[in-house]
């Protein structure tokens, strides 16, 4: 019946112990992340984005019956490497420690995180749109960014050190798979990042609501012929710093009804990032 349901070797869990599912056992992300380099992706989008379209290696996944034959396609193409391990609804709730309906989860290896210099060394080439996020703390939002970065055809993110990590579950969950998709690394700080950029060809585009940033529609119009743009965003409480605003090579804001003082991050990266797309398939 197993082989009917997906060409792979399957291996069935019948106890909450079983030593094969312990890094599902309760898992918590910080965990994984400090104990064994892992992380996870729940959800059968997720796990088929996390095998067929991203950079991370899985080493197990862990199914329904449900799951298994919905992502058959997908699970023929791993490897003896890659474990399939099969398991009740019920059992498989009670080993990560919550009711989880989407029926399946992969624990992936994070492998050697990509450099601010690899990303631009992508981008050697062509016109492009990166994006730039600083101190954006909300698994949610980081999510969100990435989903809408993937959108408007974004080329990465670059990310300081106090941003969520974007292979947080529930930051790839919200991304649709995004942050599995696009390519993203760390920098210490907008000041450097941007010298970078600004070295490698990129304008600075730093998004705010301050007064005296020009309108988006119009930067974004002006750029339409620059070869690469990287837009910059802060938290939703505070912006961007104002070394990052005084770094950039052009403040932007988004037009709002009186009274509005900001927009929800990744809502404002969305407008964003549409804008400077449309300009540029226009250009």
């Amino acid at each position: 019946e197993l082989a009917h349901a997906a060409p792979v070797r399957v291996e069935e869990i019948h106890s909450l112990d079983d030593p094969r599912v312990a890094d599902y056992r309760d898992v918590k992300d910080a965990d994984l992340l400090e104990k064994s380099n892992l992380f996870m992706t729940e959800g059968r989008l997720g796990v088929r984005r996390l095998i067929a379209e991203s950079r991370f290696r899985p080493r197990s996944v862990f199914v329904t019956r449900a799951a298994l034959a919905g992502l058959s396609d997908v699970l023929a193409k791993l490897g003896d490497e890659t474990r399939i391990y099969l398991a009740s609804q019920e059992l498989l709730n009670e080993v990560v420690g919550y009711r989880m309906h989407r029926g399946c989860l992969a624990a992936a290896e994070r492998g050697a995180p990509l450099s601010a210099d690899e990303i631009l060394e992508r981008c050697a080439t062509g016109r492009r749109l990166l994006v730039v996020l600083e101190d954006v703390t909300n698994p949610d939002n980081v999510g969100s960014v990435f989903r809408n970065a993937r959108a408007f055809g974004a080329d990465g993110v670059l990310l300081t050190p106090r941003c969520t990590d974007p292979l947080y579950r529930k930051a790839v969950r919200v991304s649709m798979g995004g942050t599995l998709q696009l390519p993203f690394a760390r920098v210490g700080s907008c000041v450097p990042a941007f010298e970078a950029l600004r070295t490698a060809g990129f304008t600075a585009v730093a998004l705010t609501p301050e007064p005296g940033a020009q309108p988006l529609e119009e930067a974004a119009r002006r750029l339409a012929r620059a070869e690469r743009v990287a837009l910059a965003l802060g938290t939703e409480a505070e912006g961007l710093s104002a070394a990052a605003l005084a770094a950039a090579d052009v403040r932007a804001c988004i037009a709002m009804a009186p009274g509005v003082d900001s927009l929800n991050v990744a809502t404002a990266s969305g407008i964003a990032l549409h804008r400077f797309a449309e300009f540029e398939r226009a250009g």
